[in-house]
């Protein structure tokens, strides 16, 4: 989209889907939280979402969601940056929604940080990192991690973030088997095997992965355990991955996504084929660098070239 000439400023932006390389769950924090330790990894599952923002004296926020999702996290998203900005006018969202709901790829969280990216940019008031950070906190766990992209370690409820090296461009192959998946209910389930002796093994094996640089081994996901327990059919999708010819394959998030790595797009072929009806799609592992020239070249005719967080031409 390009703005038109009635001060209205508009862009399109897409907004990836992430899955969790590795996945372990600590013990339950006095906040009610879990400590986690985790890889994110953006994908090039994305929605897009169309903005519009019109300078005014008051400020409405209005979005166009083909789901009619209550208290959309973009909305709250939007509001929380106007504010945050204490700017005013008129915003007007469309989301085209791809990445599938409650499956553990994080499209609201996704969607919701594109929000806080994108509004910057369109009104002209900058928010540095730490200042939007704090409010994808505020807004979801899995939210911060989207500001930033690529391959990344997540502690603490996942918030806290440190960069990884890219992982190799393996094609990938995610299969959404459209279970609801309780998140709640695994994290009960998982509570009681969380002994100190096991946690000081996890955090051992963890360390190991993230230093051994950008290869599969080690790689698990502590929700497996319980979620396969109650959802047998997700064991076997991650069993035909494996026997399709998967590096690695696992569950994302608490899932019921799950996602397949391989050496060539033709074993993604072959695993497609293999698993027949279920519903899949062909990914890639978006980089940082991607992901910034992503978001560079969406906001384009609105930023000043190649800073980050995308820095409006408009602000003085």
């Amino acid at each position: 989209m390009s703005s038109s000439a009635h001060g209205v400023r508009q862009a399109r932006v897409r907004a990836p889907a992430k899955i969790n390389l590795d996945l372990r769950v600590l013990e339950k924090r006095p906040d009610g939280f879990h400590e986690l330790r985790t890889i994110f990894q953006t994908i090039s599952l994305a929605d897009t979402l169309e903005v519009a923002f019109t300078p005014g004296r008051r400020t409405a926020i209005e979005l166009e969601d083909p789901l009619g999702i209550p208290d959309n996290l973009m909305v709250r998203s939007a509001r929380l940056a106007m504010e945050a900005m204490r700017a005013t006018g008129r915003l007007e969202m469309r989301l085209t929604k791809r990445i599938p709901l409650g499956a553990g790829l994080g499209g609201g969280s996704s969607d919701a940080a594109a929000v806080l990216l994108a509004l910057p940019a369109l009104v002209g008031t900058a928010l540095d990192i730490p200042k939007l950070s704090g409010i994808a906190a505020e807004l979801g766990s899995d939210v911060p991690f989207f500001l930033l992209g690529g391959t990344a370690v997540g502690i603490g409820r996942g918030t806290e973030l440190f960069p990884l090296p890219d992982q190799p461009a393996m094609p990938g192959l995610l299969v959404a088997p459209g279970v609801h998946v309780n998140t709640a209910q695994a994290y009960r389930d998982l509570s009681p095997c969380l002994t100190t002796e096991l946690q000081q093994n996890k955090i051992v094996s963890f360390q190991s992965r993230t230093w051994g640089g950008s290869g599969v081994d080690g790689a698990a996901n502590d929700f497996e355990a319980v979620v396969f327990e109650q959802h047998r059919g997700l064991a076997i999708l991650k069993h035909r991955l494996l026997r399709a010819g998967a590096a690695v394959a696992m569950m994302t998030g608490s899932g019921s996504a799950l996602f397949g790595l391989f050496q060539d797009r033709d074993g993604v072929s072959r695993a497609r084929k293999s698993l027949g009806d279920e519903k899949t799609f062909r990914i890639s592992l978006v980089s940082r660098v991607r992901y910034r020239r992503m978001w560079w070249r969406a906001l384009g005719e609105h930023i000043k070239p190649k800073l980050w967080p995308p820095q409006s031409r408009y602000s003085s």
